[in-house]
């Protein structure tokens, strides 16, 4: 965006009543959500933490990550812990977590913060962006959050909150440079940490997406949204493109003394590193008819099951056709893949896509599959 277009999109942004910074951390000091990561407010929180969450809490729920972030904190209580770790071993507790990009990242900036920063976390945003898989967001959360830095870090929420305050009418992704400057236009003097996880908190449990509960808000008075009456409204968002649908096929093999054949994915590229059910690519002109051609063994008794596995990427929508077949204990695994006992199959670094294709090939969930009596 030019610096004109920059300036009008801001000029457009009504300004509210003075929202009080001191009103929102009072609000916060009653109602702030308790999370495994956070500290009381006013105290001093470990970077390691406020790290490894925000990492986690990519484009991932707050549910969702509140058991990983435990086990990981447990296996791994430091970065120096988490440095030393097998990058196969980090993949595995990773598992189910989605988009593992960011597991072979946090493995990266454990590394990078040990080898070249005596195992300490930088303090400012500018630093902690050289760190791998670390941006402009997680810097500004860390530098605020564990060191009370004057930044504001913007996410999801805290564009929600900006964007209603202001009622900016600028589109997202287009606005983010105009609310992330009156989001750091709000910020106070001291406790810039609580702050920032206070907008947060408001955003996710107040200001919500639909019927946001805009009476219990401390910026009630304040905000032009509400007093437009068109709080959902906000923020404006460009119509999202969904990529083309792509397809392919997965092979589940089974022997019959209890294993299941297993593969590794490369390092690079999508779900680099994790593993997978063997399958044929996945493209936008795959032909059915033709999938038994990328079948891992040649075994008569690969048997189509019903259905198909559905899963949606960032970039694009994914459905494969799964098959399956049983073949004789002592089968020599293909180049690149190799025989895993169906017991220790929740154990793998299996990505959300191919505990779906377990599920369906099976019957039921990777972490269900214990023995192999009845499935073989």
């Amino acid at each position: 965006m030019t610096v004109a277009a920059t300036r009008s999109a801001r000029k457009r942004a009504v300004s509210p009543a003075r929202a009080s910074a001191t009103d929102l951390l009072a609000w916060y000091d009653r109602h702030r959500r308790r999370l495994p990561w956070r500290v009381l407010p006013g105290e001093a929180a470990d970077p390691y933490r406020v790290w490894l969450s925000e990492i986690m809490l990519q484009q991932t729920t707050v549910k969702a990550v509140a058991p990983y972030y435990l086990r990981f904190l447990e296996r791994w209580p430091d970065v120096g812990a988490l440095a030393a770790a097998p990058l196969d071993d980090l993949l595995r507790a990773w598992a189910g977590l989605g988009y593992y990009a960011r597991a072979r990242n946090l493995h990266a900036c454990a590394r990078a913060v040990v080898e070249h920063h005596g195992g300490v976390f930088p303090r400012t945003p500018n630093e902690l962006t050289t760190l791998p898989g670390i941006g402009a967001y997680t810097a500004a959360a860390i530098a605020a959050i564990a060191h009370d830095a004057p930044c504001v870090p913007v996410d999801g929420n805290i564009e929600r909150v900006v964007s209603r305050l202001y009622a900016v009418e600028q589109e997202l992704p287009a606005a983010k440079q105009v609310i992330g400057e009156l989001a750091d236009g709000l910020k106070p003097a001291q406790r810039t940490g609580d702050f920032a996880q206070a907008l947060m908190d408001l955003g996710a449990t107040i200001c919500t997406p639909k019927s946001p509960a805009c009476a219990l808000c401390p910026f009630n008075d304040a905000c032009v949204a509400r007093a437009q009456g068109a709080a959902e409204s906000f923020p404006r968002k460009a119509p999202k493109t969904t990529g083309k649908l792509r397809r392919g096929a997965a092979f589940v093999a089974l022997s019959s003394d209890g294993h299941i054949l297993l593969r590794k994915r490369p390092e690079r590229g999508l779900l680099g590193g994790m593993d997978e059910f063997p399958g044929s690519e996945w493209s936008h002109d795959f032909d059915e008819r033709d999938a038994l051609a990328a079948a891992p063994l040649r075994a008569k008794a690969w048997r189509r099951i019903p259905g198909h596995v559905t899963h949606v990427f960032t970039h694009f929508p994914l459905e494969l056709a799964v098959f399956r077949a049983t073949v004789r204990a002592g089968t020599k695994a293909p180049t690149g893949a190799r025989w895993v006992k169906l017991g220790d199959l929740s154990g793998e670094a299996l990505p959300n896509v191919m505990r779906k294709v377990a599920l369906h090939a099976l019957g039921r969930d990777v972490k269900d599959v214990t023995a192999a009596a009845d499935l073989v």
